[in-house]
């Protein structure tokens, strides 16, 4: 069976028009001052804004992919580490009891 992240970066590679909305909306929270927000409150925004605002097909987004978006937003921006609050996943948690 597929892992959870490697069936969101399949869906991330296919639609990279999800993680520009992603950033758009958490710079556009960073720029109103606040220091942290949820990514699940991003991605319904998100989904508002493809479903409500826009012309054209709303996005389907599963929820287990917004932790990995989080991440990813992290990363891409070091200057923004810890505006997302994230735990660690499943995932995560298996690969280190292996070692």
């Amino acid at each position: 069976m597929e892992s959870i992240k490697k069936q969101w970066w399949r869906y991330h590679k296919a639609n990279p028009q999800v993680f520009e909305l992603f950033e758009r909306f958490t710079f556009d929270l960073i720029q109103r001052g606040f220091e942290n927000y949820s990514s699940k409150a991003v991605f319904e925004r998100i989904r508002w804004h493809t479903d409500v605002e826009t012309c054209g097909e709303s996005f389907k987004i599963s929820n287990n992919y917004t932790p990995y978006y989080a991440r990813l937003f992290m990363v891409l921006h070091p200057e923004h580490e810890g505006f997302f609050r994230t735990h660690v996943l499943t995932e995560e948690k298996e690969y280190e009891s292996a070692d």
